[in-house]
């Protein structure tokens, strides 16, 4: 009799966990969608406006470490923006013929936000632990848990650019897809002095805490402990949709142990793919994205 009961409750929630699994399985793909947006060549020859160009910092010369700058279309010398400074991915070939150069060239997310005006473009290198050169997988010294020539290059390479392109130092953003969305937390609030840089944060895809990965440090309660640094700066956290535990929900999961609740800001892209170049096509996801940063920069 109980079980004639409660048949109708049971059969419901099947039916609701088969259309979750069918719905995730079949989150559309990137490229269903056509781009808005198309990231501009890199060039050389002088600074502009709408161009995008490798530089290589003073000091830099004699390696082959370099990063990459672009200017808004509506840039003017004299004139303040805000910055996006960019972390890429790991190097990887993944499902759905998604792909990531590890590089700062082959990143999208600060073009797919800003849609080319209104903010300076940084996308910064990850570098070897003798930083003469880039790492295209972590952080390229795993028995140094601080990264640190990663990091020293960071320093160095903002308030260059800030005086050099009329860089706002007080509207500095951190975004970063799968590596680089660690690395919103585990470089950007690595230590005092760096996490002083940052007006908020973007994490595209994974979390600082959330797994523990092949370097020192990637523990929950290391994890933690960078994360007290972020005061009450927001972060807008956002994740593709997927079948893996490492997805949002378990970053909704880690961070509901903290008292930052009301900084977070929570989104799935909507699409399936583990790729940055969601971000050149329109979505509620990327609207709502952009919308946040607009409160973000002007309170």
């Amino acid at each position: 009799m109980i079980l004639e009961c409660i048949k109708p409750l049971l059969l419901s929630l099947l039916f609701f966990f088969v259309s979750l699994n069918l719905a995730k399985s079949e989150a559309p793909d990137i490229r269903e969608i056509n781009p808005d947006l198309i990231v501009p060549k890199l060039e050389t020859g002088p600074a502009k406006s709408g161009k995008r160009f490798k530089q290589i910092l003073p000091g830099y010369e004699s390696t082959a470490v370099y990063h990459v700058v672009y200017l808004p279309n509506d840039w003017k010398q004299g004139k303040s923006y805000p910055i996006l400074v960019e972390y890429a991915g790991n190097q990887y070939i993944g499902s759905y013929s998604d792909t990531s150069t590890g590089r700062p060239e082959g990143s999208n997310m600060g073009y797919g936000i800003s849609a080319g005006k209104g903010f300076i473009w940084i996308c910064l290198p990850y570098l070897n632990e003798t930083g003469d050169d880039i790492s295209l997988t972590w952080w390229g010294d795993r028995k140094n848990r601080t990264s640190k020539p990663t990091i020293d290059y960071c320093l160095k390479a903002i308030p260059w650019i800030c005086k050099k392109y009329g860089g706002d130092p007080k509207k500095v953003i951190l975004c970063g897809f799968s590596r680089g969305s660690i690395a919103c937390n585990y470089i950007g609030l690595q230590n005092d002095q760096i996490a002083k840089l940052w007006r908020a944060f973007i994490a595209y895809s994974h979390y600082d805490g959330v797994a523990s990965w092949p370097y020192p440090g990637s523990e929950r309660k290391a994890a933690l402990e960078r994360l007290q640094r972020l005061g009450n700066r927001p972060q807008f956290i956002c994740h593709e949709i997927t079948e893996s535990k490492l997805n949002l929900a378990a970053t909704m999961e880690l961070l509901k142990s903290t008292s930052k609740g009301k900084h977070f800001t929570f989104a799935e892209t909507g699409f399936r793919n583990h790729s940055d170049e969601w971000l050149l096509r329109p979505s509620a996801t990327r609207k709502k994205m952009r919308q946040w940063l607009k409160s973000t920069i002007h309170n």
